[in-house]
């Protein structure tokens, strides 16, 4: 390198955010991936109670289960705490409670899909299909779109588990642990949003 090409990059040196490159394109990700989300929540909302006014049935009111809903909920939040628990044992260094708290949070998240799986059968039974009314399709593209979230954190944990019991299991490291983790609290944040603003709106309006 000549002395004026050295002076240049001394003089610019590239950007640096103090994050991991990986990190920081995660970071990305997930802030395209909540406008997303956002778009979808607000198109429901924006269709909310419109069905009322010229299409028949079912409506939120008659097919909503708070109470079933307020189980997967909690059992979705729990998850995000086995994975805070996850993470704090892969910086110590504890790769048994890692893969403990792995297996915990993919079997929580796992338990939330089954509640999901149920709540679609239940709601198609009673009528409610994607292409009946507004409500349905707009329902079950957004949560739809949530559990298929969900499935995907499920299998990813799984293969960081399964990682680790390899000749690989070198990559089972603090910074990928660490971004597992921040999509796991992504879809449980999303969640909570749309538990609030679909569910308990309708139970309490």
């Amino acid at each position: 390198m000549s002395d004026h090409a050295a002076a240049s990059v001394h003089e610019h040196p590239p950007p640096s955010f103090g994050v991991p490159n990986i990190k920081l394109a995660f970071w990305m990700f997930l802030a395209s991936d909540c406008m997303l989300f956002g778009s979808l929540i607000a198109t429901y909302l924006a269709y909310r109670g419109k069905d009322q006014l010229f299409a028949n049935g079912p409506y939120p009111r008659d097919v909503f289960s708070v109470a079933v809903t307020s189980i997967s909920t909690f059992d979705l939040l729990m998850s995000s705490f086995t994975m805070v628990l996850a993470v704090a044992a892969i910086q110590r260094g504890d790769l048994f409670k890692t893969r403990l708290w792995l297996s915990a949070t993919a079997l929580l998240g796992a338990i939330f899909v089954g509640f999901q799986g149920y709540e679609f059968t239940h709601f198609y039974l009673e009528g409610l299909s994607l292409q009946g009314n507004l409500f349905g399709s707009s329902f079950y593209v957004l949560t739809g779109f949530h559990g298929t979230h969900v499935s995907i954190g499920v299998l990813w944990l799984l293969l960081v588990v399964a990682t680790s019991f390899t000749k690989h299991k070198g990559k089972v490291t603090h910074l990928n642990v660490e971004v597992a983790g921040l999509y796991w609290h992504f879809v449980d944040i999303v969640w909570i949003a749309i538990f609030t603003l679909v569910y308990l709106m309708e139970w309490a309006s």
